[in-house]
Parts: structure tokens; sequence; C-alpha cells
């Protein structure tokens, strides 16, 4: 068995459901430190953060993946134990398998590959790993790039290893991401009898409205870069379980997702104004979960380009689509970021897996993109 299935399979059996870590940084941080590198721990909060680096100055490559993973779900429903890794039909399965110990185990062989082969390679060549990725993303990279601020610590280039493949691997690589805002609206009412509506005022009727046009309204056309912004409401409360109380108060939880065409202030104005025009009673809280950033063309996408064309024969879309990722903190320092990764069809699903020969060629794809970037002449 190679050394990255096997690397893979240790992670899974580490059940590091956000923000517990279960370990595996400790594992990466002990393999790479025999392979030279200096491994710093960041912990912020209950959140375990790994800073490991090889060389030393500009220009700084830095490769970023999360030990965290999703609930597995019922584990009854599993082919096999979500934290037992199982090898089956050529596929590696297991919660994270996809996403993303096989690509954070893929990143470390690949980095022990580079120095191995380059010990007096360029500038600065970095693994970051954070365990509040899948989670509020409080105190991960987001608290791990404010360091980086204080500290002066700079980073030109970050390949993130997300699964961002379609349909086979290096079929698309994301060079950007839409920004993410959540609001939480409590409408208030009053709670009275169904029989007498006159002495009561529903938040449900009174909101109705209100939500439908916010559900129907174009936000923006969306520019090159991005589609036009989404707006879903994913959550609605209210009522109290009986069938002849009105109730008091209604909570919606809603979200959108917006590229460079809005700013999350003017889709929160926007919102705030039909809200008021309905004349609802109401408190709303928003969390800016990140702001959208693209990456101009740039030493990293030629060498990620360049790299899939030699080793896989493959063109890849480039994309800004999906949800969001950590490459959202890193992008602010001034780094260009592409995220390149397996196929993201099963993640967070039942029998996430990863195909073991994409989990096989990871490996060697990442240390080529580093080889391109900070290999000796």
């Amino acid at each position: 068995m190679s050394d990255v299935v096997e690397l893979t399979r240790e992670l899974i059996r580490r059940r590091s459901l956000t923000p517990q870590d279960a370990g595996c940084q400790a594992l990466l941080a002990a393999r790479l430190a025999r392979a030279g590198f200096q491994c710093t721990a960041l912990p912020f909060g209950d959140v375990e953060n790994l800073w490991a680096t090889h060389g030393s100055g500009a220009p700084v490559l830095v490769l970023l993946g999360h030990t965290d993973v999703v609930p597995s779900g019922p584990e009854s429903a599993w082919s096999s134990a979500p934290f037992e890794p199982t090898l089956r039909d050529g596929k590696l399965y297991g919660r994270g398998a996809a996403d993303m110990k096989g690509s954070v185990a893929a990143m470390c062989v690949a980095l022990e590959d580079f120095v191995a082969r380059h010990p007096a390679h360029a500038g600065t060549v970095a693994l970051l790993l954070t365990s509040d990725e899948e989670g509020v993303a409080e105190h991960g990279v987001r608290r791990v790039a404010q360091h980086f601020r204080e500290t002066g610590q700079r980073i030109d280039w970050c390949l993130v290893g997300e699964p961002s493949a379609r349909e086979q691997l290096g079929d698309l690589i994301r060079i950007g991401r839409r920004g993410s805002l959540t609001g939480t609206l409590r409408v208030r009412g009053v709670q009275g009898h169904v029989a007498y509506p006159e002495k009561a005022r529903n938040p449900i009727h009174q909101t109705a409205q209100a939500l439908a046009e916010l559900a129907a309204m174009r936000w923006d056309a969306g520019n090159a870069a991005f589609p036009p912004t989404s707006f879903q409401i994913s959550n609605l409360n209210a009522g109290t379980g009986a069938d002849n109380v009105i109730p008091g108060t209604l909570e919606a939880l809603f979200n959108f997702r917006f590229g460079t065409a809005s700013t999350a202030q003017e889709l929160q104005a926007r919102l705030e104004s039909v809200l008021r025009r309905h004349g609802l009673d109401y408190h709303l809280e928003w969390r800016l979960g990140g702001t959208p950033f693209v990456s101009a063309d740039g030493p990293l996408r030629r060498a990620v380009c360049g790299e899939l064309a030699a080793q896989l024969r493959s063109k890849p879309e480039l994309s800004t689509g999906g949800g969001t990722s950590d490459g959202r903190f890193i992008a602010p320092l001034g780094a260009e970021v592409v995220e390149l990764g397996p196929v993201n069809a099963s993640i967070h699903k039942i029998d996430e897996h990863i195909a073991l020969a994409d989990l096989e060629r990871l490996p060697a794809l990442y240390a080529g993109i580093a080889a391109r970037l900070l290999a000796a002449p």
C-alpha cells in the first residue's frame, strides 16, 4: 500500500469532528519534523493550528488544509464504519477521505518528497493546517491570518487542497470564492388564540410576503468573475406546537452568496428596506463569513495549470463557484490563491470516498507545483 494511502487511513481513523483535531496535526508534524521542517503549534481558543516551514525568506508558498471533518450522520447508513477506512472497488471510504484528509496526506507526502529532492530550494515552503474549517472558522485560519499580519509573515502563493474537481481530478480548479453573508431574523408578533385573530398579531402572516419578495429578488447580474448573487432561506421556525395558538415570534435564517457585483453592506441595506416596507417589528443579526476574492493570473495558477497539463493532460476550468474555503482568509494578505483537490461528489455525504488512483496522483501534482515555483535553477 502506498505511503499516501496509508497516511490517509491513519488520519481517517482519528475522529476529528470540528473543532477537534484528535491528534492528526501531531502525527503530521512528527513526520515533517523528521524531514527538516520547523513545526509550530498555533492554538487559539479550542482550535489546533499547525504551521510547518522549510527554508527561509521569499517567495513563500503555503499548502493549506484542514484536519477537521463534519459529523458522519447515522453510522448505520454507511456501507462501512465512517471512521474505519475501508478499501473497496478502487476507492477509499471514510469520513474526510475527500474533504480533506486525502489532500492533507498528499500535501505532507509531497512536501517530504520536494525537500528531499530540492534541499536548497528558493524561499520558503510551508504547510498550514487548522481544525476549524468545517465549523464557525473563528479561531482557525481567520485567526492565524490575523497573527500573520501582526508578526509580518508574508505569503506569496497559497495552494488549497479542497476537493475542487467535478468529475475527474484536474478538470476544475478554483481561483476565487464568493462571499458568505448570513442573517438571523427575529420578527415579533403578539401571541393569541387562533379564534380571536383580531386580538393577536401573527408574525408568520406578516413575514410571509416579505420573505416571498426577498426570495424573488434579483440582487445583481454578477460579472465576468462571479455569477449573480444568490439568496436562500435555510431555516424558518415559529409556533408553540399547538394548532390553536397564534405564535408570538418567528425566526428565519438566510444566507447570501455574493461576488464583487454587490457589497455586503449593499445587500444588508436592500434587505432591511424590504422588511421596513412590510412594517415588520424585527431584530436582525448579521454574520459575514467571508468576502469574495478572485486571484489574477499569476505564477501559482500557471504552475498548477502547467503541472496538470504535464501529468494529467488536463486543461482545467477556472471557477469561482462552490461554497467558501479558508482561502478567503489568506487572499487578503496579498497572496495568489488556487484550489486543487479531488472530486467533490461525495463530500459531506454518507459513504464519502476518494478514488485511490486520484489519491496516489495528488502528491506528485503538489510536489511538481512546488518545484515549478521554488526549485533552485
